[in-house]
C-alpha cells in the first residue's frame, strides 16, 4: 500500500467502534480488500457496501451506515460483540474473500477402553482463546494456543458415551489443525457470564502478544493487526 496516503478513518454512528475496528483491520488486509474489489457489482452480498467503503477511506471520513444496514443492526447505540460481527461479515462476503481466513480443525474423540475414535471436521474463521494464567503469572497468546490444542480427558462422572462399547467410557478429546488459514485471526475471550450479577463481566488483565506465533506443523504467523478496545 502507498504509505503516503492519509487515511481519515470511519465515523462512529453511536457505539459502533467495535465494528469500525473490525472494518479498519479488514481494510488493511490487502488480500481481503482486493478479493472484495473483484466481486461482481451486481452481487447481493455485503461486498458492494464494503468495496464502496474501502474506496472512500482514502478520500473522506467514511460512513458505515450502508454496512450496518446490511448487517441488520438493531441499535447502533448499543455496544456489541466483536467476534459475533466479524463472523457475520465473513459469512456474508464472497467465498474468495472469506477463504483467506478459513481454517479447519479436526475434533477427534478417542475411547480409552476400545481405542475407537470418531472425527469431526470443524471449519473456523478465528480461534476463540480462553484467558488463563501462565506459570510466570502473565497471560500470553502462545500459552492460550497450547491450552486450546491440548488433549482433554473426560472420566468419572464426565465420561462420554461410546457407540462401540455401548456405554459411558473414559474418553480423550483432541483438537488438531488440519488446514492452516492464510491469515489467522485469534479472539481473546474476555467476557464471562456472572450468574450472581446475571450479566457479562470483562476480564481486563494484561496480555503478552508476541510478534510471531508458531503453530504445529511449522506454520508461522506474523502479527500485523490488533483490535484493542478500551471500556466495557
Amino acid at each position: 500500500m502507498n504509505q503516503d496516503i492519509k487515511y481519515r478513518g470511519l465515523r462512529n454512528q453511536g457505539a459502533t467502534c467495535h465494528l469500525n475496528s473490525i472494518l479498519q483491520v479488514l481494510f488493511m488486509t490487502r488480500e481481503f480488500r482486493e478479493a472484495v474489489k473483484r466481486c461482481p457489482k451486481e452481487n447481493e452480498d455485503i461486498n458492494v457496501q464494503l468495496n464502496a467503503l474501502f474506496e472512500d477511506v482514502g478520500r473522506n471520513t467514511a460512513e458505515t451506515t450502508k454496512v450496518t444496514k446490511k448487517l441488520q443492526f438493531e441499535n447502533v447505540y448499543e455496544q456489541q460483540d466483536v467476534g459475533q460481527y466479524l463472523e457475520k461479515i465473513l459469512s456474508l462476503v464472497s467465498d474468495e474473500a472469506s477463504q483467506i481466513f478459513r481454517g479447519e480443525l479436526v475434533h477427534r474423540t478417542v475411547c480409552d477402553q476400545c481405542d475407537s475414535d470418531t472425527e469431526d471436521l470443524v471449519p473456523f474463521w478465528f480461534l476463540s482463546l480462553p484467558l488463563m494464567d501462565s506459570s510466570d503469572g502473565n497471560y500470553s497468546v502462545e500459552d492460550a494456543i497450547r491450552e486450546f490444542l491440548k488433549d482433554v480427558r473426560f472420566y468419572g462422572e464426565d465420561q462420554l458415551y461410546c457407540d462401540k462399547c455401548e456405554d459411558n467410557r473414559d474418553t480423550t478429546v483432541k483438537y488438531e489443525l488440519k488446514h492452516h488459514p492464510e491469515i489467522l485471526i485469534l479472539l481473546l475471550k474476555r467476557f464471562e457470564y456472572n450468574y450472581q450479577c446475571m450479566s457479562y463481566s470483562k476480564d481486563n488483565r494484561a496480555v503478552d502478544v508476541c510478534h510471531t506465533i508458531d503453530l504445529p506443523e511449522n506454520q508461522t504467523y506474523e502479527l500485523y493487526g490488533l483490535v484493542d478496545h478500551f471500556g466495557l
